[in-house]
């Protein structure tokens, strides 16, 4: 007969948040620099790394390669969510996988910012597709696992908001050490490194703190104490099916498609908001993001709260249209009759409100689904709603980098920046389609079924 579970202490929820900001840092040093790296602005000083030509009229070399690098998510996201969910491992069905996709995630991730050639070359292209293909992988094998532990370990619907609301935080301190790749670059420039190597090496450092990062809920965390392994038998398409055929989850989950293209297309955009539109330096993003995740902790307490007396469903429909209108305003950007900083800061405050929001409700709300459907089935697939909501995700991410780099063939430049200016449009109809998606759903069924007497 099983133990009693016990509680998940506040130290643990900590330690396990840990986790998610390593791989918030690989994540979003992709998201927010590949761009910049590859096909950077003339005032970087950067060397131009692969072809700025075109196929069929807007399809530059980036935007294929940034496809190609999700497509393997299509098989490994659910594979190894099967994998974790029917593991019979008597240390738990989770870490195991995690500390074997650490180390590799992080290393392809160095190797993604050190192409063979430094200047045009296909071999570039060839190094990119492989390398970034890679990553992706072995990202899959830690994050379908770290995410599939908060249903697992939260036993009620307030602990889970309450994990969502760490590993949210976890998040966006990522997206803000990501946003320091640039300052850290310019710190080693000056130590007589050139621009190219400045910025490679500022990856290697980081990838290294993300790594240690990541280690640390294998190494703290023991599964055992605070969930039973109950494994699923049902092959990977079954689960698959079964979970899509949840309309509830279909709604959220393309909802949550339309957030993260909208999402990357803002994060993919900042360097050139910054160093295109407003004309400043690129190590002002890192103040920037700082300044977002600072006004972010502000509210998150506010969050937690409002969601347990208002409900997610309202604040999360709320928060799309607010971010949605917010980026309509790049359009203005360096237009206005403010100084640059001004609009800068202005721009990253109003992001910062619905930012908060949208860290912490949506994976709670997942987690409401797939213990829902535990509750329903008798069956613990918790890694397969997982692992189609990040499948979904990274499309998501991947959409978006293709949409920008699109976006880039019609302006990227000072003086020439129309496709920079369009990609607030793309974003505010993004935004506003996921509001509508979730529109659908129903909180009220699903958090009903999960509350434990």
């Amino acid at each position: 007969m099983p133990t009693a579970l016990e509680e998940l202490p506040r130290s643990k929820q900590l330690t396990y948040a840990v986790g998610q900001l390593g791989a918030s840092i690989l994540i979003n040093i992709v998201a927010i620099s590949l761009v910049f790296f590859y096909l950077p602005p003339d005032s970087a000083g950067l060397p131009e790394l692969i072809t700025t030509v075109t196929f069929l009229g807007v399809l530059n070399a980036l935007v294929l390669i940034a496809a190609s690098g999700r497509f393997l998510d299509a098989i490994t996201d659910p594979w190894v969510a099967n994998l974790s969910d029917r593991s019979t491992n008597p240390k738990g069905r989770r870490t195991v996988f995690m500390k074997w996709g650490a180390l590799p995630a992080a290393v392809f991730l160095v190797l993604m910012f050190t192409p063979p050639v430094q200047e045009v070359s296909s071999w570039n292209i060839v190094w990119l597709v492989v390398v970034q293909a890679a990553f992706y992988v072995s990202l899959t094998f830690y994050l379908t696992p770290l995410y599939a532990m908060t249903p697992d370990m939260g036993h009620t619907p307030d602990m889970r908001l309450n994990l969502s609301t760490w590993t949210s935080a976890a998040y966006a301190i990522g997206i803000v050490v990501a946003g320091l790749t640039p300052a850290i670059a310019s710190a080693f420039e000056g130590t007589g490194l050139s621009t190219l190597r400045s910025f490679q090496a500022a990856v290697i450092l980081l990838a290294a703190v993300a790594l240690f990062c990541m280690y640390v809920p294998v190494w703290t965390i023991d599964e055992r104490r605070y969930s039973h392994p109950v494994s699923t038998t049902t092959p990977v398409w079954e689960a698959l099916k079964a979970a899509f055929s949840m309309s509830d989850f279909r709604r959220f989950v393309f909802s949550d498609f339309a957030y993260f293209t909208g999402l990357t297309i803002a994060q993919t955009g900042l360097l050139f908001y910054v160093t295109v539109l407003l004309e400043e330096d690129e190590a002002l993003v890192g103040t920037l993001l700082a300044v977002m995740v600072i006004v972010s902790f502000l509210f998150y307490p506010a969050v937690n709260l409002l969601a347990k007396r208002l409900g997610k469903k309202p604040l999360t429909i709320a928060a799309f249209v607010w971010m949605s209108i917010v980026m309509l305003g790049v359009l203005g950007l360096g237009r206005v009759g403010l100084a640059p900083t001004a609009q800068a800061f202005g721009l990253i405050l109003l992001l910062s409100v619905p930012i908060a929001f949208l860290g912490v409700l949506p994976f709670a709300i997942l987690s409401d689904i797939a213990d829902y459907d535990a509750r329903q089935s008798g069956e613990s697939r918790e890694g397969t709603f997982v692992a189609a909501r990040t499948f979904m995700q990274k499309a998501g991410q991947t959409t978006g980098i293709l949409l920008f780099a699109i976006l880039t063939t019609l302006g990227r430049d000072v003086g020439d920046d129309l496709g920079i200016r369009l990609s607030g449009i793309v974003g505010f109809v993004l935004l506003l389609g996921a509001a509508v998606l979730l529109t659908g759903y129903r909180a009220d069924v699903i958090e009903e079924g999960s509350i434990i007497e």
